[in-house]
């Protein structure tokens, strides 16, 4: 069929739908398939194409190298730029923070983060009512700079014995103490403290360190409280120094040591116990047991039978007589400062210490040897033009890190660590440093 018959043919054909193909025009496509499939056609160019081919090739590439290493000579040189002039970095959440840390920290409980105590006063700004109910205790003159109470003590008996009601049935002081302390420390249904050492006990002494002293609690196995025995008759009212104190001091630590304490509504307790810090508990198949430690509340609650059995504390137990018996406690503890430790050659002291689990997170700031190498102090340039001021800095410049910054996203400043010293940077010198926030 002639070309042109054949674009005849196309033309007459409907313009909607499929085009439907005569008997000859298909058997001339079918033809043409057939010879296609059976005569591949092949291209082979002249020698002098090719040549002129894969020169174009070679200069392509060429030109797409030479474009490449300029991008990243740009690049590096920009990123040399933003490195010499960084004034922050963001850190990396996975390999630069590390959060949820936590550990135990613990601390001399007394003023100043001593672990001892060898001096005490009272004051006598406290009133003749509030001295009644308990006495507080300080490590220096009242009067004096620095001065602070490190604790105080109560007396306190079931049915209000050892002080006056002041004419007000079941209203005194010491029955005050006692139940104050029972609801604080006990279960609800108790109504006496229940020592190993005398069992139910109707008179209690109660050692109260400060609050923020003690900060999350009392660090169990990490207190000793020496006490004089009292050897000669003391007055009814304990409030004056005549008390003469004996020769014999008998410390007091908790038997956390032998002991995984009991589970209460008050925390972990534990018996109050003969024995040292140095030593550990005396006699431990059959320790002597003196009363009850709440570390959790920071309070040592001392079982007065024993204390007038051990110690002759001769605890005033009249009915509405003013025994002001927590006095007594005070002399037994600053008595024992006027006697030697034998173990230690010093004075007795009474030794506490604080404890506190402290979460962190670590941020570690890691600085390259092209980062931070200028300063933007004004102080580093000079001239209108910002020239450099040590002219030594122009090619090898240097800095001292002093501090470091932590910022959020909107550059705002949320927290500054001070490095203990200043931290010398230079290109030479890399730097990691590790800042720790607790909270």
């Amino acid at each position: 069929m002639k070309m042109n018959d054949f674009i005849k043919t196309l033309k007459q054909q409907p313009r909607q739908g499929g085009i439907p193909l005569s008997n000859s025009l298909l058997t001339a496509v079918g033809q043409a398939n057939q010879a296609a499939r059976q005569t591949p056609t092949v291209i082979t160019p002249s020698p002098a194409a090719a040549g002129v081919s894969g020169a174009v090739n070679q200069q392509v590439q060429q030109l797409a190298q030479q474009l490449a290493n300029e991008m990243v000579a740009q690049q590096q040189q920009s990123q040399i730029l933003s490195r010499n002039g960084r004034v922050y970095t963001k850190f990396d959440s996975v390999n630069d923070i590390v959060k949820n840390q936590t550990e135990v920290v613990t601390a001399g409980l007394w003023s100043d983060g001593v672990a001892g105590l060898k001096t005490y006063f009272t004051s006598s700004t406290q009133t003749t009512t509030q001295r009644e109910y308990y006495v507080d205790v300080y490590q220096a003159t009242p009067t004096a700079t620095g001065s602070a109470v490190q604790y105080s003590l109560a007396f306190g008996h079931a049915l209000g014995s050892g002080s006056d009601s002041q004419g007000q049935l079941n209203d005194s002081p010491a029955k005050a103490i006692y139940s104050q302390y029972r609801q604080l420390l006990l279960n609800p249904n108790d109504m006496r403290f229940t020592t190993a050492g005398s069992g139910s006990t109707d008179y209690i002494y109660v050692v109260n360190f400060k609050r923020d002293r003690v900060k999350e609690r009392l660090d169990a196995g990490n207190w000793e409280l020496p006490l004089r025995t009292i050897s000669s008759s003391r007055p009814t009212n304990a409030t004056g120094s005549v008390n003469v104190t004996g020769s014999t001091v008998i410390q007091l630590i908790d038997d956390s040591s032998i002991s995984n304490g009991s589970n209460t509504t008050s925390g972990k307790v534990y018996n109050i116990v003969s024995g040292s810090l140095n030593s550990g508990v005396h006699n431990v198949s059959a320790p002597h047991y003196y009363g009850i430690a709440y570390p959790d509340h920071g309070a040592l609650v001392l079982d007065g039978k024993m204390l007038d059995q051990k110690l002759n504390f001769q605890t005033n137990t009249g009915s509405s007589s003013e025994g002001n018996n927590h006095f007594a406690l005070h002399h037994s503890i600053s008595g024992s400062a006027l006697l030697t430790n034998g173990a230690t050659g010093d004075a007795f002291s009474f030794l506490a210490r604080n404890s506190e689990k402290v979460s962190s997170t670590h941020y570690f700031v890691r600085i390259k040897n092209a980062e931070y190498n200028f300063s933007n102090n004004p102080s580093y340039v000079t001239g209108s033009v910002g020239q450099i001021a040590q002219s030594t800095f122009i090619s090898d410049p240097k800095t001292y890190i002093t501090t470091v910054g932590l910022y959020n996203d909107s550059q705002e400043l949320l927290a500054v660590a001070k490095l203990s010293k200043p931290l010398l940077k230079s290109f030479q010198r890399e730097a990691l440093i590790r800042v720790k926030l607790d909270f």
